[in-house]
């Protein structure tokens, strides 16, 4: 398929209640076509990766095209620098979510990114730096103690900043990092209870927040990650 086809296609699969869920998110309404993430991994799946497809479908400006480009670059061919200018045009926290997921986390080399969106005055690439930590803490099964402790800090850093699609993805990077084993759930817990403790309006927030989390994990067998006490395996682990 083309990118018209696509797009055609994308209006075909549209509903107006989806087109209105991404209005709700910020999406201007010429940009919204209305379909939902999951008919978009299904279209995906029938379409063969291409980075100039992906290109193409980004460019058209609709939301929906760019989740779909998200999961059609080749992550072996697509750059830091493509990226970055991918980036540049993300306008809400769903995008962000989808790109660092499916792509930027596959890429060799994301972590240089990590650090440097950190300190970025730009909400999405802010999110995308602690999206990326969570992200790796679940995923990347040999992070080392010096990585995830240099996480931590990032956390710690950056815990002031009261957007809130920066501190709920704060949040999420601890209690992502908490949750690997025993020994960071307690360095988690520490973090979190310091700035619910000792912190500003967002640091309070983040800390409450993760606590929620990170006080109720427990070790089940089979899995390398704790899991909530209160999901059906945490309460059959403990009974």
């Amino acid at each position: 398929m083309n990118t018209q086809e696509i797009i055609t296609k994308l209006q075909e699969l549209a509903s107006e209640k989806h087109k209105a869920n991404v209005v709700k998110l910020g999406i201007p309404e010429e940009n919204s076509i209305g379909v939902s993430t999951g008919d978009i991994r299904k279209l995906a799946k029938s379409i063969e990766k291409s980075n100039e497809l992906a290109r193409e479908l980004w460019e058209t400006g609709y939301h929906e095209a760019k989740l779909l480009a998200a999961l059609l670059f080749d992550k072996k061919k697509t750059t830091m620098e493509e990226v970055k200018a991918l980036m540049q045009d993300v306008i809400s926290w769903d995008l962000c979510d989808h790109l660092c997921k499916n792509l930027i986390i596959r890429i060799k080399g994301y972590e240089s990114l990590i650090p440097e969106w950190a300190e970025s005055e730009m909400t999405y690439e802010k999110r995308a730096a602690f999206t990326l930590i969570a992200s790796a803490a679940i995923h990347e099964k040999k992070l080392s103690e010096d990585v995830l402790d240099n996480y931590l800090q990032l956390i710690r850093e950056h815990s002031a900043d009261e957007r809130d699609h920066v501190k709920k993805a704060v949040s999420w990077a601890l209690r992502e990092i908490g949750k690997r084993d025993f020994d960071y759930n307690e360095k988690a817990l520490l973090l979190a209870h310091e700035l619910k403790e000792s912190g500003g309006k967002a640091q309070v927030w983040i800390g409450k927040d993760a606590l929620k989390e990170l006080e109720n994990l427990v070790k089940v067998e089979g899995r390398s990650r704790l899991i909530s006490s209160k999901s059906q395996m945490g309460k059959t682990s403990r009974s």
